[in-house]
């Protein structure tokens, strides 16, 4: 671990510009948000143009990670000051639209927690290849299909009970799988409960906060100690920048998108480049 800490400047990322930098910022930008997984697209990138330097792919997703979790609380910071209020009431058992969405963080948060501390590890080593990601985009794929067809669509988040809470929370879990996508995972399976698209789309935005910042915590963790070079640090400024920018955009008129249309074109795309990867391992 010592010697993975003490010289990141041998794994310098020479072969990424700075225009590459901020198209991966793009990338993530968009996909953390939108139902189609951001690590599958960001491990796409990287497999097709080549792009792989150690230790940078680390720093450079905890430097997305925090662009897309600025992104997120400044585009609900109304919100959040009033749940951070309503904490005590919530503490105190009052149940309101206000304090029930901060029990629905909470313990939408736990499961994933869980699975990140004990197998996150175990999903890092065995779960993020290309094949994956393409059965991954499959699977959500259909469930978003299944989803806008079998669903009534008369609730809205502040009416989930606990278990309901808990079992998004299991579904936000799985998006730990390269493919899966959390907010698709989340979005699709508050639609097959009855909650609204858009609904569903604040709630799955609203309890990603939580995650997005332990993964960047945990990331961080890995990285500590480690001595950055100067280079890096203006290649990861550009990644936060544009994915904070390109995420917030992304959330705003993604979730004004879903009050009058279908999950179909996120599926139909899904579909696409599910089928593109499974001809290319074929061929």
């Amino acid at each position: 671990m010592a010697g993975r800490r003490g010289r990141l400047d041998d794994l310098l990322p020479t072969n990424v510009t700075t225009f590459e930098a901020a198209l991966l910022g793009v990338i993530q930008g968009l996909t953390e948000f939108l139902p189609v997984s951001s690590s599958a697209h960001l491990i796409l990138a990287r497999s097709v143009f080549g792009w792989t330097a150690g230790e940078f792919n680390l720093v450079f997703d905890v430097a997305c990670h925090v662009g897309t979790l600025v992104a997120v609380m400044a585009f609900f910071r109304r919100d959040i000051v009033i749940m951070v209020k309503s904490v005590p009431q919530f503490l105190q058992g009052v149940s309101d639209e206000n304090s029930r969405m901060v029990r629905n963080i909470v313990l939408a948060t736990l499961p994933i927690a869980f699975v990140g501390v004990f197998f996150g590890d175990f999903v890092t080593a065995h779960f993020r290849n290309v094949g994956t990601v393409a059965t991954a985009l499959t699977v959500g794929a259909v469930f978003m299909v299944m989803a806008e067809r079998f669903r009534p669509v008369d609730r809205t988040e502040a009416s989930l009970t606990v278990f309901e809470v808990l079992a998004i929370g299991l579904a936000q879990a799985l998006a730990l799988i390269p493919g899966v996508s959390r907010s698709g995972a989340v979005i699709t399976f508050a639609m097959l409960l009855g909650i609204r698209r858009d609904s569903a789309a604040r709630l799955a935005f609203l309890i990603s906060i939580p995650a997005i910042l332990g993964a960047a915590g945990r990331q961080g963790i890995e990285l500590a100690g480690t001595n950055v070079p100067t280079e890096l640090l203006g290649l990861c400024a550009i990644g936060i920048i544009t994915s904070a920018g390109v995420g917030y955009v992304t959330v705003k008129y993604f979730i004004q998108y879903l009050e009058n249309h279908s999950l179909d074109g996120f599926a139909a795309y899904r579909f696409g480049l599910a089928g593109c990867i499974f001809f290319l391992l074929i061929d």
